[in-house]
Parts: C-alpha cells; sequence; structure tokens
C-alpha cells in the first residue's frame, strides 16, 4: 500500500497517535477502555486509604486504568458475605453493567475502583466467585472465570486476581449477535475454516469441511466461493460453542446461544471483486477476518482487502492457516511477512501474536478497544491446531456499540436495506437484508423503493426470520429476512430500502463525495465511469464534475460530482463511498445530496386510494 494515503488507512479511526503507546502495553489484563475525568479522583483518596491499611506494595505495583462508570467492566475488591442490602445493590449493578454490555459484562475481582491489582487470598477469592454466582443466579445470567492471574505484593499470603466474563441467559431470542465478514486470498482456506467452526468437525485436508457452505454446482466443482454466504457459531451463557456439530437446526442454536457470531463468506478470487466489496458495504461487519494461507503468506487479493477493511473502517484480524503444511520456520516467514505491512505507514497497526488462552483473551479485549490492535492467530484446519485460541477470542470479543447507541437507533424510524431478494414456494417474496434503524414487526406497513421514477410502493411485513428462525421483532442493527406476501418481485432490486412510510427520504441521480484516489493507472477527470459502491447501492456512475482541479492523480483528494446511469438511488450525507473501475479505486463519503424528489407514491397507490 502506498504510504501516501497513510492519513487515510490510518487516521480515520483517531487512534494512530497513540499505536506506539498501546503496544507497549500489550500485558495481559491492561487497556480497559476510556477513563472518564471522575472516575479517577472520585475512588481514588477512598482506595488509597484502604489500601495502606492493609498493604504495603511493591515498586512495581501493575495498575488497570481507573474504573470507568459507563461500559460492561466492573472492578470489584472482594465479594464475601455481603448484607442483604449490599446484594441487592450489587444485583442492580450488574444489571446495568450487562445491559451497558448487551448481555455482556466483565467483572475484575481484586482490583481497586481507581485500577490497583491488590489481589485476595484463596479464601477471600472462592468466597467472592460464590456470591458473583449468586447474583449472577439473581439476575438471570452465568460466569464464566476467563483466567487468575497473581499478583506480585510484598506479602506472605499469594494473593489472586480473577477475570469473569458474565452473560445473560438467552430470552426471547434476544442474543447478542455480531458479524464477521471473512476476507483473503482464493484457496487460503476461508471456507474450509468456517466449515471446520460451525460443523464441529476438522477438514480431511482436501476440503470436505467447506462443502456444506457452497450454495452453486460450480463452487462444488472448483473448491472457490463466488457468492456471499453465511454460517453462524454460537456461544451459550456459560461460554460453550453451539453448533452444528450435535446435529442442531439452526432453530436450537439459536434458541441455546447467547452470543451468536455470523460469518459472512466472502469471495476470495479477484473476478468476485464487485461481490466481496459489496459484502463489506452492505452487510456492515462488526469485525473483519483476513485469512493468509501460511503456504502461500501475502499473495493475490491479500493486500487489496486489507486495503478494503481499513478503507471502510471494520476493525480487522488475521488468521493464518494451514500450519499443517508448513514449517514452523515457513509460518514465522509468514508472521513477520505480516507484521511488515501491518506496521508501515499506509496500515499503522500494532500486530498482536495469539500463542496463549491468556493471549486470546487480552487480544479480545485490546481489539474492541483500539482499532490499531490487530491479533494474529497461527492455525490449522486439519489438525485443530490453536483452534480453541480463536473460538476464546469469539466468545469473548465484545459488541463495538454499547446499549446507549443501540437505544438512540431503535429510537428512529424504521430503515430496512434489502440486499437479497427471493421467491420461497409456498410463502411468496421474500427479502434479506439489515435493519439500518428503528423496529420492524410482522404487519408492519412500510414502503419500498426508489423506483426507476423515483417512487415507492406500499407493502405489508409477514413473517421475520433471523438465522433461519423465526423471530417476531427485528431490531436496528439486525439482519434479517421478511416475507412479503404477494408482493411483485420484478418490482425490487438490491439496493432498494425499505422505509417508514412517515419518512422523508431523499432520492437522487446526482451526489456529491470527498475522495481520495487511492490507486490510477493515468489521470481521472470527468467524463470518466466508475462503479460506486455504498452501503447496499451497487451502479455504474459517471463523473460530471472534479471541483477545483483538472483531473486527479494517485494519492490526491477532491471534491466530485458522480452521476448515476440506471436509476436514482436513496443515500445519506456521511455514508462511506468506495468506487473502482480496473485498477482505479478510491474511497470518501457523500457531502452533498441533489434531491430530485421527495416521497410520492407510485400510480398504483394512487388508484388503490
Amino acid at each position: 500500500m502506498d504510504a501516501g494515503v497513510s492519513e487515510l488507512f490510518g487516521s480515520g479511526n483517531g487512534h494512530s497517535s497513540g499505536s506506539q503507546g498501546v503496544a507497549s502495553n500489550l500485558k495481559p489484563g491492561n487497556g480497559y477502555g476510556v477513563i472518564p475525568k471522575k472516575a479517577g479522583a472520585k475512588n481514588y483518596k477512598k482506595a488509597k486509604a484502604r489500601l495502606s491499611r492493609n498493604f504495603k506494595p511493591s515498586n512495581n505495583t501493575p495498575y488497570l486504568p481507573p474504573e470507568a462508570e459507563e461500559g460492561n467492566i466492573e472492578y470489584k475488591l472482594k465479594l464475601v458475605n455481603p448484607t442483604q442490602y449490599r446484594f441487592e445493590h450489587l444485583a442492580t449493578q450488574m444489571k446495568w453493567r450487562l445491559q451497558e454490555g448487551r448481555g455482556e459484562a466483565v467483572y475484575q475481582i481484586g482490583v481497586e475502583d481507581n485500577g490497583m491489582l491488590v489481589g485476595l487470598s484463596e479464601d477471600d477469592m472462592r468466597a467472592s466467585l460464590k456470591t458473583l454466582h449468586k447474583l449472577a443466579e439473581k439476575v438471570g445470567a452465568d460466569i464464566t472465570v476467563l483466567r487468575e492471574q497473581e499478583v506480585d505484593y510484598d506479602s506472605d499470603v499469594p494473593r489472586k486476581i480473577a477475570e469473569v466474563l458474565v452473560r445473560k441467559v438467552p430470552d426471547d431470542q434476544q442474543f447478542l449477535d455480531l458479524r464477521v465478514a471473512v476476507l483473503g486470498n482464493v484457496d487460503s482456506g476461508k471456507s474450509t475454516l468456517l466449515g471446520v467452526l460451525t460443523q464441529g468437525e476438522l477438514d480431511n485436508g482436501r476440503g470436505r469441511a467447506r462443502l456444506n457452505l457452497f450454495r452453486h454446482l460450480h463452487e462444488i466443482q472448483t473448491g472457490r466461493t463466488s457468492s456471499i454466504s453465511f454460517e453462524i457459531l454460537g456461544f451459550n451463557s456459560k461460554g460453550e460453542v453451539v453448533n452444528y456439530s450435535e446435529s442442531r437446526t439452526a432453530e436450537e442454536i439459536c434458541e441455546s446461544a447467547s452470543k451468536m457470531i455470523t460469518f459472512i463468506d466472502l469471495a476470495g478470487h479477484h473476478k468476485y471483486l464487485k461481490t466481496t466489496i459489496f459484502g463489506l458495504t452492505s452487510y456492515c461487519p462488526d469485525f473483519a477476518m483476513l485469512v493468509v494461507g501460511a503456504n502461500t503468506g501475502i499473495a493475490g487479493t491479500t493486500r487489496e482487502h486489507l486495503g478494503l477493511a481499513m478503507a471502510l473502517k471494520v476493525p480487522i484480524f488475521i488468521v493464518i492457516s494451514k500450519v499443517d503444511l508448513c514449517t514452523r520456520a515457513t509460518v514465522e516467514r509468514t508472521v513477520r511477512q505480516l507484521e511488515r505491512v501491518l506496521k508501515q505507514p499506509g496500515c499503522n497497526k500494532v500486530p498482536m501474536v495469539v500463542s496463549s488462552t491468556d493471549d486470546a483473551v487480552t487480544a479480545a479485549q485490546q481489539f474492541a478497544q483500539s482499532p490499531n490492535i490487530t491479533p494474529i492467530f497461527t492455525l490449522s484446519s486439519v489438525t485443530g491446531e490453536s483452534l480453541d485460541l480463536l473460538k476464546v477470542f469469539f466468545n469473548i470479543i465484545p459488541p463495538l456499540s454499547n446499549s446507549k447507541e443501540q437505544e438512540e437507533l431503535m429510537q428512529q424510524l424504521t430503515e430496512f436495506q434489502v440486499d437479497e431478494i427471493y421467491t420461497v414456494p409456498e410463502v411468496g417474496t421474500v427479502v434479506g437484508g439489515t435493519l439500518y434503524s428503528g423496529i420492524c414487526r410482522e404487519g408492519d406497513h412500510l414502503v419500498v423503493g426508489p423506483t426507476d421514477s423515483g417512487q415507492f410502493h406500499n407493502l405489508t411485513i409477514g413473517s421475520i426470520q433471523r438465522n433461519r428462525s423465526a423471530c417476531r421483532v427485528l431490531r436496528a442493527g439486525q439482519a434479517a429476512t421478511l416475507a412479503l406476501g404477494n408482493f411483485d418481485r420484478s418490482l425490487l432490486r438490491k439496493g432498494m430500502v425499505m422505509l417508514s412510510p412517515e419518512m422523508d427520504p431523499t432520492i437522487c441521480w446526482m451526489f456529491e463525495a470527498e475522495i481520495v484516489l487511492l490507486f490510477h493507472a493515468k489521470t481521472f477527470h470527468k467524463g470518466f465511469q466508475v462503479t460506486v459502491h455504498i452501503g447496499n447501492v451497487r451502479q455504474t456512475a459517471t463523473v460530471e464534475a472534479v471541483y477545483g482541479k483538472e483531473e486527479l492523480r494517485t494519492g490526491e483528494k477532491a471534491v466530485v460530482l458522480f452521476k448515476f446511469i440506471k436509476h436514482p438511488e436513496y443515500l445519506k450525507v456521511g455514508a462511506k463511498v468506495l468506487f473502482r473501475e480496473g485498477v482505479t479505486k478510491g474511497v470518501g463519503h457523500v457531502t452533498k445530496l441533489q434531491s430530485i424528489t421527495h416521497y410520492q407514491p407510485s400510480q398504483d397507490e394512487d388508484d388503490e386510494a
């Protein structure tokens, strides 16, 4: 990647300047989130006074950042025989932390509010974990001890801290759902790895594990993914894997899982690049998993996929597969090659190789807090080597958005992006996609569009399915399929949106975007045609004007006016834009819409009225 685009790839998340500081802080249990101004000061005096009575800390006393008042991480020094009043207070506090983490919370036992790792004796730790278990039972959750660690103090008794995951038992299908886009060059082992994770059986070395994932005959014959497929991996409230290994249906997995990882298996071959970009822009993945073959290293589309994920600001972690085919020296060479690419100015990432369960726990927490951290796993889908570390990572990784952001999105008007259209026997027309905002229920009346003339049609939602099982209510950020009954399929296309009738959508043929040209063979100028990707919109557009410049070269910025060729689209200011044509590539965001119309019912609706 060109160092000239480091500003785009490195700075957009506001963490690039601090990456060196993060690297030095990669010790187990360090780096827990934002530190509010008041949290440290308020708790410090109280904590210091208590501490000075009991301990004489050594010079190298380890610390965590002071406890944040928001978020799902709670510090507790000890929980031994609480009074009834105190127990009720602790239960309320646990409910709040679970709500903040959308059903998950992490408790650090043996830690002061100011972040000092004090530790507890064996008896106190056992009593504290027992109290925590009772609290979890009261609020309908389970606990899993992630790790215990001895703390270095000048005291005669060995002292420990414990890190505990508290997770709600699923009720009414409100499991935590995270989407992971799977990227990587062709033949790097993406589909095989997903087959092993979701089916629970190791591969035979010839691709047997991936056969269940393919959707087309030519994919089975060539062994190459050409379409987007979805696979699910669940974890129950105790942190155990829930997958198809016990001949479960998708519905059973959803019922028993408290946390669901939905994998979006994308194509690795260059000729299916438009499908891969559509998967990254349309399905709004929380994370991206880049799979690299240990035997081939960084080859083919690997760099391109890495660049796409960074341009779209999707946090990325790396899995080096096929380690059973190579010597240890070859695997280490591939790791070093990746580290070099990640550290260069265009990426500005901090690689973190995961080699133990402790590393996997730390990696999951660091990764969610700083997009610069890039965990690297080395595993085999044939021998199963280090596969458990990846499962630990998936089990612990928290959602990027907190409950407050989720609530705000749910209070907005309904907006559902249409990504897939099917006709199902005895059900009728079915659309698949993501609910961007609001809440969607069976029987809701929405409008879908825009048509070629910029109009919208009325429709009614029939049944809703999430992860192949029936669902009553769909909330913002969730992906699902909606049955539309006998609605005419020919009126629908990918890239449409389904909206609340009260919404006043902006439909446009032309829009302005501030872009950076990542790569272009010649010069980029007025009249040039590119394929534009904005969310679920994918259409050819013409460059109508390049403001302030005659032409653009690689690495240059400008505001450009685009015009769609086929039909108008529903867009929003601020939406990310990615465009390409052959080797030409660029990214940016929408700055202005030239609205052609506001909501207009179509002619047939007027007739019905």
